[in-house]
C-alpha cells in the first residue's frame, strides 16, 4: 500500500498519514482498519494526481500576463523570445536591449528609448510606438502592421524585410525609411518598400 503512495509527488506526506492510521485503528476498533487504510490510500493517490493534472493543464493553457515596465531603466535587458502581448514599456529606457523574436502585439512603447535595441523578427502588430526613439534599432524582418508610430524617430534603423503595413508614420520619416528600405518580410511575404508606399 505504501508503494502505491510512494509513486506520487509527496511520499513523505503520504507516509506520515499512513503512519498515523494504526493510532486511529487502536482508538476506533470497530472501523475495519485494513479497509480504512486502502480507502484512504486510494483517496490520497487520486487527490495527488488530480492536483498534478490541474496544475499541468492550467500551467500550459493560461496566456501570458501583461507586464508593466513603465519608466524603468532596462538598458541592455534581455527580453528575447518572450510573449509580452499587451505589456507596457511607456517612457522606459531600453537602450541596447534585446527583444529579438518576441511577441510584442499591442505593447506600448510610448516615448520609450529603444536606441540600438535588437528587435529582429519581432511582432509589433498594433503596438504603440508614438514618440519612441528607434534610432539605430535593428528591425530586420519585424512585423509592425497597424502600429501607431506618429512622431517616432527611425534615424539609422535597420529595416530590411520589415513590414510597415497600415503603420501611421510622419511623411518625413517615411521619406527617410524609403532611402534604406529593402527586402521581403518572411512572415507576411510583403515587400518592405511596398508597405511604406515608396516611389
Amino acid at each position: 500500500m505504501n508503494s502505491k503512495l510512494n509513486d506520487g509527488l509527496c511520499p513523505s506526506v503520504a507516509d506520515r498519514i499512513l503512519a498515523s492510521i494504526p493510532k486511529l485503528c487502536r482508538t476506533y476498533n470497530g472501523l475495519g482498519c485494513q479497509k480504512y487504510q486502502r480507502i484512504l490510500a486510494s483517496i490520497l493517490s487520486l487527490l495527488l494526481w488530480g492536483v498534478v493534472g490541474i496544475t499541468t493543464i492550467v500551467g500550459f493553457s493560461l496566456p501570458a500576463s501583461a507586464l508593466e515596465y513603465n519608466k524603468e531603466i532596462l538598458i541592455g535587458a534581455d527580453f528575447s523570445g518572450r510573449d509580452l502581448t499587451d505589456s507596457s514599456f511607456t517612457k522606459a529606457n531600453l537602450r541596447q536591449s534585446n527583444f529579438s523574436n518576441s511577441n510584442l502585439q499591442g505593447v506600448s512603447f510610448f516615448a520609450a528609448n529603444l536606441e540600438s535595441a535588437n528587435m529582429e523578427g519581432v511582432n509589433l502588430t498594433n503596438a504603440t510606438l508614438d514618440s519612441a526613439r528607434l534610432i539605430k534599432t535593428n528591425l530586420t524582418n519585424a512585423v509592425l502592421e497597424g502600429a501607431f508610430a506618429a512622431n517616432t524617430k527611425f534615424d539609422g534603423a535597420i529595416i530590411d524585410g520589415a513590414d510597415f503595413t497600415d503603420v501611421l508614420l510622419r511623411p518625413d520619416e517615411v521619406k527617410k525609411l524609403c532611402k534604406v528600405a529593402k527586402g521581403t518580410n518572411p512572415t507576411t511575404g510583403r515587400d518592405t518598400r511596398d508597405t511604406l508606399y515608396c516611389p
